[in-house]
């Protein structure tokens, strides 16, 4: 893609975004464990098509990045397709321009757009995960260009994701999920959140393959209008949540490896147990999309996501 050359200029304009010194250290960048100050942030920045206001944003997912439970380093080097997905919350997005709405996960917005992608850049530029080297993706995905949107947070009923994770109503942050492309959610037949949860299930059922349990986390993506059948009903965030994951518990002898023909699965040793797709804390749901179609998106975890408390999705707050 085009890159806009990071001039002297350029760069001193794009530090004026943060109040943060040029030379501080933010970290190291993996895969190659290089060092990155503010400035360096800036330049990729610049290079990105980044705004001045994006800079603190694009620090904030790089320190969340950088934090070892998000696990970089193996999400880059991975065969598999994954890459940083980046959810904002707060006022900050609505003050840069983001977009949580219409098409926000496609084309169109800067803010989305060269927010993620300068993330992208730094981790090639400057950690070293350069394509068919360190990035061993057997197929990737284009969320590896970039893969950044803000939450709808324009509904008063819906607990934000930072809010639900922990950080303070009405506060700056980012989330980093590791995760793939877009898996689209198709029901405009259901009308009750019973009937909704069901087939929401039967979607989710789908990440990574429908006999790994316990393997990958998932984001949902809840667009409004299929928010509002739950709304209707007085469902909140905790209690969608609580019942899609109940929705998905199935008997082990349905997901061990050979069940219904097929070697893929858990392993048979537990073949007695009744099995949760996801880890409890691994589904992730974000209010977010345009306001008419009832058209939701899954995207799957990664698939270290196995190994539960050394890689998870990461929170930073956004410092000015």
């Amino acid at each position: 893609m085009p890159v806009v050359p990071p001039t002297d200029a350029r760069i001193l304009r794009m530090l004026e975004g943060t109040r943060r010194k040029p030379e501080e250290v933010i970290g190291e960048v993996p895969p190659n464990l290089a060092p990155i100050t503010v400035e360096k942030v800036a330049i990729n920045a610049v290079m990105a098509g980044c705004r001045p206001e994006y800079l603190p944003v694009v620090i904030a997912a790089l320190e969340a990045a950088l934090v070892p439970e998000a696990t970089m380093h193996g999400v880059l080097c991975t065969t598999c397709f994954s890459g940083p997905i980046l959810i904002v919350n707060g006022p900050i997005a609505r003050e840069i321009g983001m977009n949580s709405g219409i098409n926000c996960l496609g084309q169109g917005n800067r803010a989305n757009a060269t927010i993620g992608r300068a993330l992208q850049l730094i981790i090639r530029n400057v950690g070293g995960g350069k394509p068919g080297e360190l990035d061993r993706a057997v197929l990737g995905g284009p969320g590896k260009y970039t893969f950044c949107f803000a939450e709808d947070e324009s509904d008063p009923t819906w607990m934000p994701l930072s809010v639900a994770r922990g950080i303070a109503p009405g506060t700056n942050a980012v989330t980093l999920f590791q995760g793939d492309g877009i898996q689209g959610f198709i029901d405009q037949g259901s009308r009750t959140p019973e009937e909704l949860t069901r087939s929401l299930a039967m979607a989710l059922l789908a990440v990574g393959h429908p006999k790994l349990c316990e393997f990958t986390n998932a984001l949902l993506v809840l667009v409004p209008e299929h928010y509002a059948i739950f709304r209707a009903a007085g469902w909140d965030r905790e209690r969608i949540t609580r019942e899609l994951h109940a929705a998905m518990v199935r008997p082990g002898t349905d997901v061990i490896q050979g069940a219904h023909g097929v070697g893929e699965g858990i392993d048979p040793k537990r073949r007695g147990e009744m099995v949760n797709k996801f880890w409890p804390e691994g589904l992730l749901i974000v209010h977010a999309g345009g306001q008419a179609g009832l058209f939701s998106a899954i995207c799957a975890g990664w698939t270290g996501g196995r190994f539960r408390h050394e890689s998870r999705p990461v929170i930073r707050e956004i410092r000015l």
